[in-house]
């Protein structure tokens, strides 16, 4: 990372980093890890994570897999950063890497009969967090109308209308919610996937980001009618008895920031913004752990995890591209 680019950020953001690179083990932690590190600029980062994501490859393809067998679209959450490390090393191995990542998306994983992929390999579900996993990298990968087909596929079996936020998993063998649950770190898995979809997006594809756009603004709005005083959520949004989280308010600030930042949202959001990053700023610890996320392993109780972390720096990183912008 240039001087320039540090000076740009928090100074809590080299404790938050440094204990996110203790935290991280599972596919989807190095990938989300991997992402902040390549939006904040520490490329050298981002080169020796992707490395390590394609040392634990498995043959079928997916990046990163250790402690989750069950993992179908988490381990694509390393596929950009891999992309990235093939670009600036030249290193052929890493591009067939992030090839094999994309054949496991295209043609192995599993899915419904109308192609949407299941999140895991040993039931029939379609969850909220594979927004963030695989459509953001088969979209930079070169398949971005497969990306629009996924997106559109999670919507069509989480999105509720009424509500205008996500249930947490679909089960296509029960053909019900088997979790409901308006889990409030889902719904900033989503705001944030769609928005790097919609960043990645070719200009013949101008009515896709625009439609990507429009969900997302939907999405923001209906979660500020359950924003907390104290800038923050609950654990599931419209449910007060759950605990209160501090990750939705990271991962809704970073969407904020990079929709201003690309002239698709109103600079009228950022006042909400802007205090969703105070709050999460106060969750942080003189170690850099940011508190009060949904907690690792389990996630049903705060506490602290890899994407909490992953989140305050990809929330940060946007804030001083808004700026420098």
């Amino acid at each position: 990372m240039t001087a320039p680019e540090m000076s740009a950020l928090d100074e809590k953001v080299p404790l938050v980093a440094r204990a996110l690179l203790a935290l991280q083990r599972q596919a989807w932690e190095q990938g989300t890890a991997a992402q902040a590190f390549l939006e904040m600029g520490d490329t050298d980062t981002v080169v020796v994570m992707a490395r390590e994501a394609v040392l634990r490859q498995l043959p079928d393809g997916r990046l990163g897999m250790i402690g989750t067998p069950n993992a179908s679209t988490d381990p694509g959450s390393n596929g950009e950063a891999v992309l990235y490390a093939a670009r600036v090393t030249g290193d052929e191995a890493l591009r067939h890497a992030a090839d094999r990542q994309v054949e496991w998306f295209l043609v192995r994983a599993p899915r419904t009969a109308e192609g949407t992929l299941y999140h895991i390999t040993d039931l029939p579900q379609v969850w909220v967090d594979s927004f963030y996993m695989a459509p953001p990298f088969l979209a930079v990968a070169g398949y971005p109308q497969e990306a629009i087909k996924q997106v559109e596929g999670f919507r069509r079996l989480l999105w509720d209308p009424q509500k205008r936020l996500f249930h947490h998993i679909w089960d296509d063998g029960l053909r019900r919610h088997t979790r409901a649950a308006f889990w409030g770190v889902g719904n900033g898995w989503a705001a944030a996937g769609m928005t790097r979809v919609a960043a990645a997006l070719p200009p013949e594809m101008e009515p896709d980001r625009q439609r990507l756009v429009t969900y997302v603004r939907e999405l923001i709005d209906s979660l500020l009618q359950y924003w907390r005083p104290d800038g923050l959520f609950h654990d599931v949004v419209d449910d007060p008895t759950t605990f209160v989280e501090t990750n939705l308010a990271q991962q809704v600030a970073y969407t904020i920031y990079r929709q201003v930042a690309a002239g698709w949202l109103s600079a009228e959001y950022l006042q909400y913004a802007d205090r969703m990053r105070a709050a999460a700023h106060a969750k942080v610890d003189r170690y850099g752990l940011v508190w009060g996320v949904c907690s690792s392993p389990h996630f049903d109780r705060p506490g602290y995890a890899a994407e909490g972390q992953a989140f305050f720096l990809l929330m940060e990183s946007a804030l001083a591209k808004l700026k420098r912008d």
